[in-house]
C-alpha cells in the first residue's frame, strides 16, 4: 500500500483509527456472551462513541470541502452534483459489495432475509423507524448519505433567494438551522414515546436517519470555525481539548457510574446526551487537527488502520464475526480459548479489511479523479 503521509494528518487518522478500533472492540464482546463486569460495559459504550468520532470527523473534513466550494463561488446545481458524486464514489461501492455479501451470506446460513431489503439499497432502512437487525452496522450509512444531502442542497436553494448576507454568514446559518431542526427531532421524539430502556433508545432514536444528522454539522461548525477564524482555531485548541474530555469523560464513565440511566433521565438521554456527545468530540478538533505527524513507528500502523476504517467498520462484525461464531461457536470454550479467539477475530478482520480497501475500495474511490468524471462537471 503506497501512502503519501506528506498530504495526510496525523491527528486526524488517529482519531479515525480510534474510532475504528473502539467500534470492533466493543462488538468483540459478542463472544463472551455470558460476562457481565466493566469492562465489557465499557467496551458496549466504546461501540456508542466510536461511531460518534465518526460522525464528527466526517463532518469536519466534508464541511471543509463544501465551504470551499460554497463561497469560492457561484455554486452551481453542476458543483453541487460534483460533491455528491465524490462522495458517492467513497462510500457506495463498498457498501453495495457489502451488502449483496451480506444477502448471500443470509442464504447461506438459511436465515431470513428482511421484508424491507430494497430499503437497503435506497439508505431508508431506519429513515425514522426502527434499526433492522439485518446488516446492524450498516444504520450509520444512512445518516452520513443524508447529511451529505441536506446541507448542499439547502446552500444551493437558499441562494435563490439572493439574500444580502455573505456566502461565509450563510454557510453559518444553513449549520446552525440544521443543528437546531434535528435537535428538535429529537424533543418531538422524548414528547411522543414513553420513558423505555436503554436497548429500545440504542435501536429508535440512536440509530435512526431523522433524528441523527446533526452528529455530521457538528463537524461542519467546526469547519467553518476552522476556516473563517483560524486564529482563534489554533490559539485556544489545548483548552478546546480540556474542555472537550472533561465532557467526554462525565458522559462515558461519570453519567453510567452513577447510574443515570433513561428509565429515571429520560429527557437527557433522548434529548440531550448524543449533542453533547458531539460537541465533546468536536471540542478536540482543534488539538488534533493540528497535529500533523507522529514517529513512523506510530505513524504507519495508524495511516494504515485508518486508511481501512470503512472497509473494517462493513465487514468485521456481520461477516467476519457472523461466520466465526456459525463455524466456531464459542458457548463451550475456556476464558483463554476465548482470548485466542478474540486475537484470531481481531487478525481476520484486519486481513480481510485490507484485501478489501487495496483491491476494491480504494480502485472505485480513485474513479472519482478520473479525467472523464472531471470533465464532465467542469
Amino acid at each position: 500500500m503506497k501512502i503519501n503521509y506528506d498530504k495526510r494528518i496525523f491527528g486526524l487518522d488517529l482519531m479515525r483509527a480510534v474510532a475504528i478500533l473502539l467500534v470492533v472492540c466493543s462488538h468483540a464482546v459478542w463472544i463472551f456472551p455470558q460476562t457481565k463486569n466493566v469492562l465489557t460495559d465499557l467496551m458496549s459504550i466504546a461501540g456508542v462513541v466510536g461511531v460518534e468520532i465518526f460522525f464528527v470527523l466526517s463532518g469536519f473534513l466534508i464541511g471543509r470541502i463544501l465551504y470551499n466550494s460554497f463561497v469560492a463561488s457561484k455554486f452551481t446545481r453542476k458543483q453541487m452534483t460534483y460533491f455528491w458524486v465524490r462522495r458517492w464514489f467513497r462510500t457506495l461501492p463498498n457498501y453495495y459489495l457489502v451488502l449483496g455479501f451480506n444477502v448471500l451470506l443470509a442464504l447461506f446460513l438459511g436465515t431470513s432475509l428482511p421484508d424491507n431489503l430494497w430499503q437497503y439499497v435506497f439508505f431508508v432502512q431506519n429513515f425514522s423507524w426502527e434499526m433492522p437487525l439485518f446488516f446492524g452496522e450498516s444504520w450509520s450509512l444512512p445518516i452520513e448519505e443524508f447529511a451529505y444531502i441536506v446541507g448542499p442542497l439547502l446552500l444551493y436553494l437558499v441562494l435563490f433567494l439572493k439574500l444580502k448576507i455573505n456566502k461565509s454568514r450563510l454557510f453559518f446559518f444553513i449549520t446552525c438551522m440544521i443543528l437546531l431542526f434535528f435537535f428538535l427531532t429529537k424533543v418531538y421524539y422524548n414528547m411522543t414515546h414513553p420513558t423505555t430502556h436503554m436497548i429500545f433508545w440504542n435501536v429508535n432514536l440512536k440509530a435512526v436517519t431523522i433524528y441523527r444528522i446533526d452528529a455530521i454539522y457538528y463537524g461542519v461548525l467546526a469547519a467553518w470555525t476552522s476556516i473563517v477564524n483560524p486564529r482563534f482555531w489554533r490559539r485556544f485548541k489545548l483548552v478546546f481539548f480540556i474542555i472537550g474530555g472533561i465532557l467526554f469523560l462525565g458522559l462515558n464513565i461519570v453519567i453510567p457510574a452513577q447510574q443515570i440511566f433513561i428509565e429515571t433521565h429520560s429527557f437527557f438521554w433522548n434529548v440531550l446526551y448524543l449533542p453533547l456527545q458531539s460537541i465533546a468530540i468536536m471540542f478536540t478538533l482543534p488539538l488534533f487537527s493540528q497535529v500533523k505527524s507522529a514517529p513512523k513507528f506510530v505513524l504507519v500502523p495508524i495511516t494504515i488502520v485508518s486508511l481501512m476504517s470503512y472497509s473494517m467498520y462493513l465487514i468485521h462484525y456481520s461477516v467476519v464475526m457472523q461466520l466465526m461464531k456459525h463455524f466456531f461457536p464459542t458457548e463451550s470454550l475456556t476464558t483463554s480459548s476465548l482470548l485466542i479467539y478474540v486475537a484470531i477475530y481481531g487478525l481476520i478482520t484486519l486481513i480481510g479489511s485490507y484485501l478489501l480497501y487495496v483491491f476494491f475500495e480504494k480502485p472505485t474511490t480513485n474513479l472519482r479523479d478520473s479525467a472523464r468524471i472531471k470533465n464532465h462537471f467542469k
